[in-house]
């Protein structure tokens, strides 16, 4: 038996200033393709031979350009194609929040488009992120569509790993389902629905027990991505039958878990402290031991934001008197970068830092002094390095201050020890460190004694019903009073 195996990620973020073309994207085919899916060993332990069409991932970044989205679907479809006569089943890894110009989803996109070649019968089995969009003809197109229980995302490729199962074993007895969709007119942000916070953490204990019913498959619930405006915006829950027989007592497993949610959707909060920009700043200021966090939520990299913004080290700045030592890691200035990078360690210059595209990333002249120098990389949520190198930084500190700050060309988050270490970096050496995140991840609040997320403006807002959708389902709470 054979399958034909897949992965596309892209989290479009609308509200930056630029489109994602093809140099945006990881792209990896053949036997690379197999490795990254991090599947390949399931599938060959099952005796399945997996046929590799792309490996195709941009992260969180901007909205998709028709071109560069025309391509990377295209290595879907002709793979399939190529291979029609071979394919037993598919597994696709497809994030579930992008969004190509003039079109929509692009992940819907590419499941109608296989299944316009492969007709409505060869299984589909789609692993996700919980923050992607989700509709009914996309869901039940597919036999399972199972999104990852933790945020962060420590879950990720265990998830991978049990769809990838679930499909080799489904090969085995081939079952007529399909999944079960139910939208809920419901809309959060991701930084209102981490895991180790309730209601989640009593959501995923409830699709736990589900799973362990013999006639339910998976259990799903779809938190659903909110950065850009799209009728399939909102959280949606999906459950799969076992077998074919078992069909109609997933639907009812649906509804209980609709309603399980929907009960809940007063609790949803976010997770741990959280303040306007001021009144963050005065309680990290406050502190009497490091290290201490500031979480940058408006400009949130991790769900698409530029990494550009200046705005809370102008408010650092403008603190008399500063006695803290605080770091900012990072911020993004690619023309400041440039402007330092042939600058020896040790050396004083003058710097513009700050794009200067909006009042959040207005630029700030300093004095400067060179410290170090290091690599923008990304690790894993489980905090296991991801060998590619996104970039490069270096940090300076401002003269007569206390304040050093990573000078960036690539907005990739600071999110584990292991990136620091790369970017030349020790949180530990500082009394506060300012990041590009919403909700704090897992290595950083272990380390923190103290953390606060600032609601600061930017491309990533939190304010959930303060956001000005035009083309989502209403009434949708809690823009709406249901």
């Amino acid at each position: 038996m054979k399958a034909l195996i897949g992965e596309f990620i892209t989290e479009s973020n609308a509200n930056v200033p630029y489109m994602n073309e093809i140099t945006a994207y990881d792209i990896a085919f053949g036997d690379e393709c197999i490795r990254k899916m991090h599947v390949g060993d399931i599938f060959e332990k099952a005796g399945i031979e997996m046929i590799p069409a792309v490996y195709a991932v941009a992260g969180a970044s901007g909205v998709i350009k028709r071109h560069t989205f025309d391509y990377i679907e295209a290595c879907f479809t002709r793979t399939a194609r190529e291979h029609l006569n071979e394919i037993d089943g598919i597994y696709l890894m497809l994030h579930g929040a992008s969004e190509v110009e003039g079109l929509g989803s692009a992940d819907h996109h590419i499941l109608k488009s296989l299944r316009e070649i492969v007709g409505p019968y060869v299984p589909v089995m789609i692993a996700c992120d919980p923050h992607g969009n989700l509709c009914k003809e996309y869901v039940e197109s597919a036999q399972v569509v199972r999104s990852y229980r933790e945020s962060p995302h420590t879950d990720s490729v265990p998830t991978r790993r049990i769809v990838a199962g679930m499909l080799c074993d489904y090969l085995k007895k081939r079952e007529n389902i399909h999944a079960v969709y139910r939208k809920l007119p419901l809309i959060l942000g991701g930084e209102q629905s981490v895991s180790a916070d309730e209601p989640v953490r009593s959501i995923n204990q409830y699709m736990d027990e589900l799973e362990k019913d013999p006639r339910i498959l998976s259990a799903s619930w779809h938190v659903g991505y909110i950065r850009h405006d799209c009728d399939v915006a909102g959280c949606g829950i999906v459950v799969s039958p076992a077998t074919e027989e078992d069909q109609a007592y997933a639907e009812e497993v649906a509804d209980r878990l609709a309603k399980y949610v929907w009960d809940k959707r007063h609790e949803f909060h976010y997770t741990g402290l959280t303040a306007e920009p001021d009144e963050a700043l005065s309680m990290a200021l406050a502190q009497e031991k490091g290290p201490v966090f500031i979480t940058d939520s408006g400009d949130n990299v991790t769900s698409g934001a530029t990494g550009w913004n200046t705005y809370i080290l102008r408010q650092v700045l403008a603190v008399k008197d500063l006695s803290k030592k605080v770091l900012f890691a990072s911020i993004c200035d690619p023309a400041c970068y440039e402007s330092l990078k042939e600058t020896e360690i040790g050396a004083k210059q003058h710097i513009r830092l700050g794009v200067g595209y909006d009042a959040m990333s207005m630029p700030v002249e300093l004095d400067v002094v060179v410290k170090s120098k290091g690599d923008i990389v990304r690790s894993g949520t489980t905090g296991s390095l991801i060998m590619k190198q996104f970039g490069n930084c270096v940090t300076v500190n401002v003269e007569g201050t206390g304040i050093d700050i990573v000078v960036a060309n690539s907005e990739k988050t600071f999110s584990s020890k292991v990136i620091f270490e790369r970017g030349g970096v020790d949180w530990n050496d500082y009394d506060i460190t300012v990041v590009k995140q919403g909700y704090i991840f897992p290595e950083l609040k272990e380390a923190a004694s103290f953390y606060v997320m600032s609601l600061t403006d930017g491309a990533t807002p939190q304010n959930t019903a303060a956001i000005p959708f035009k083309r989502i389902m209403r009434p949708m709470y809690p823009i709406d009073n249901i």
